[in-house]
């Protein structure tokens, strides 16, 4: 009977779900600021967060291995300060992730926010609401469809990340293998069958969460 490790199937769903949450906790901001500002710095930061959707993953892999490697200068100081490592340990595989994925949270929350009108703005101003009360109780509301949409983007690309991942993290079984790498072990080793295997419960996790959200969304717009 084949024996079949779920580690790289939970690892990459706490990947995903850690990315995914700090992409919201990150990104939101950002694309707010982008949305409110027309700079030459801003027009820099948007070029650089979408920077990931245009490169090879595995050239975002070989960045992030020379930024936050254990020779690098942040690699050193985080491990010397915090005790944290960053290469091929777990919370590589989640700062790949959240690299890769971040930028769909972002373009898709900035373009939730172009799309609440001025005039609701104004005139909550206009009878003396903070700024930052508009922004929790009017702009986050009306603009929550398009942010659930970058959370569905940002949790798929992080779930399916290879090759950003495989450069930080690495392929250690039973530590930071995750699903995608399992499959391409799998493959390396001329394992077909494990590889199908690995494939089909993938697929079907992937599907399965995928519906599941889009359902959920569906509900709550039909009230």
């Amino acid at each position: 009977m084949m024996d079949i490790s779920l580690f790289p199937l939970f690892l990459s769903l706490r990947v995903a779900l850690t990315a995914t949450f700090l992409a919201i906790l990150i990104g939101i901001p950002i694309a707010y600021y982008l949305h409110k500002t027309d700079t030459r710095f801003s027009t820099l930061i948007d070029t650089l967060i979408t920077l990931p959707i245009v490169l090879p993953p595995t050239v975002l892999g070989y960045y992030l291995l020379v930024l936050l490697g254990r020779n690098s200068g942040i690699g050193r100081f985080l491990e010397d300060h915090f005790g944290i490592t960053i290469a091929f340990t777990p919370a590589g595989a989640v700062v790949a992730a959240l690299v890769v994925s971040i930028p769909f949270m972002i373009k898709s929350a900035k373009t939730a926010f172009s799309s609440v009108g001025e005039d609701v703005l104004h005139s909550a101003a206009i009878l003396g609401r903070s700024r930052i009360n508009i922004f929790l109780t009017i702009t986050i509301p009306l603009a929550w469809r398009g942010i659930v949409a970058g959370m569905t983007m940002t949790f798929a690309r992080a779930l399916g990340d290879f090759g950003a991942t495989l450069m930080i993290a690495g392929s250690i079984p039973n530590e930071t293998m995750t699903m995608p790498i399992a499959i391409y072990d799998a493959l390396l080793a001329g394992d077909r069958v494990m590889a199908n295997t690995l494939v089909a419960i993938m697929t079907i996790v992937a599907v399965t969460i995928l519906y599941t959200i889009n359902r959920l969304e569906k509900r709550v717009i039909q009230g």
